[in-house]
């Protein structure tokens, strides 16, 4: 079968970073569908294990976002079967889905939302499972409208899990709220998005979010760069409030300035549930099919921003690097081999 793979780590600007090859198509064994590819996403996490993990000159396959069509499954899978429309983000720790064909646990998987297109659905699964899992797993943010009036505060609200937070948000919360952005064209996105107020962190954030909500915010999902605003979220914030984390901050944080206040700190990683096969771990695939019932019923939208055409080495190599720069808006998008 068709595969990308990278060999060792490189500049994503060089040709060898990233190398079309061919692999043995794989067998679906225990609970593993063998997923027919048919369109893939492009995330940060995917340059991070280009960039940090050496794999001594053997192909390492990445990509955790996968739209496809399950063409067999394992002796023991119980939710799918060969001819389903699928969508997940699958497990860090096997091989990526930028493959003709792919294994994955059929509890990581979701059906995919029958008003999407493949590329449309690639787009989604990474961010929403981290979007949703910090918000309401790790955070405990209340769904539902009728409870009491808080605010949420979501920095770098214009890339993927931002786009798909301030959704989330909006759609199933009564929460107010705010994202970040710093460009005309991000600010625009954000609040197509649905953000109630769009502020610049390119400015004194406090400054800016204490203009929108004197009182402060309730919550803070911190996505991107959150060694650059850490300090200024206890000003912020109310008393007792919470802060979500899906970075690694390049300096360290000084945690003792939530002290004062009571907040609290959590960390997501979408990956812990398959990392180590938590006994909740079915609860992604649960999670999809939910949000492809609110994607099929207009409430939550794709995030796709840019198809950049067939999935091989050359687009690849120009999807990472636009993520890399930290300027991409929503999500970057390859589709068929």
């Amino acid at each position: 079968m068709k595969a990308v793979a990278y060999r060792k780590s490189l500049p994503a600007e060089d040709a060898q970073s990233l190398l079309d090859v061919e692999l043995p198509v794989p067998q679906a064994t225990g609970r593993d569908l063998l997923v027919k590819v048919a369109a893939i996403s492009v995330n940060p996490v995917d340059a991070k294990v280009r960039q940090r993990v050496d794999p001594n000159g053997t192909d390492n396959v990445l990509g955790w976002d996968v739209a496809g069509t399950v063409v067999a499954v394992g002796p023991e899978v119980r939710r799918f079967k060969a001819g389903d429309a699928v969508w997940y983000a699958g497990d860090r720790n096997r091989p990526g889905g930028n493959s003709e064909f792919h294994l994955v646990d059929e509890r990581l998987v979701g059906r995919k939302p029958s008003t999407l297109t493949d590329a449309e659905a690639a787009a989604m699964p990474l961010t929403t499972i981290t979007a949703w899992e910090l918000m309401f797993d790790r955070l405990g943010i209340p769904r539902g409208t009728s409870g009491r009036p808080a605010t949420l505060l979501v920095v770098g609200a214009a890339g993927g899990v931002g786009s798909m937070a301030v959704q989330l948000a909006r759609r199933l919360t009564g929460l107010t709220v705010i994202g970040t952005a710093s460009r005309p064209e991000t600010r625009e996105w954000v609040q197509a998005m649905g953000a109630h107020h769009v502020v610049d962190h390119a400015k004194p954030l406090d400054a800016e979010v204490l203009a929108v909500a004197p009182e402060g915010v309730d919550y803070v999902l911190s996505l991107t760069k959150t060694e650059q605003h850490f300090a200024t979220f206890p000003a912020l914030m109310k008393p007792q409030g919470a802060i979500g984390l899906i970075d690694d901050p390049a300096e360290p944080i000084d945690v003792r300035l939530l002290k004062v206040k009571s907040i609290a700190l959590h960390w997501e990683s979408m990956f812990t549930r398959s990392a180590f096969h938590t006994d909740d771990m079915g609860e992604q695939g649960h999670l999809l099919d939910e949000v492809a019932n609110l994607v099929d019923a207009g409430v939550i939208r794709s995030t796709v921003r840019e198809n950049f055409g067939l999935i091989n080495a050359a687009n690849l190599r120009r999807a990472h690097q636009l993520v890399e720069s930290g300027t991409s808006i929503g999500k970057v998008v390859l589709e068929g081999f």
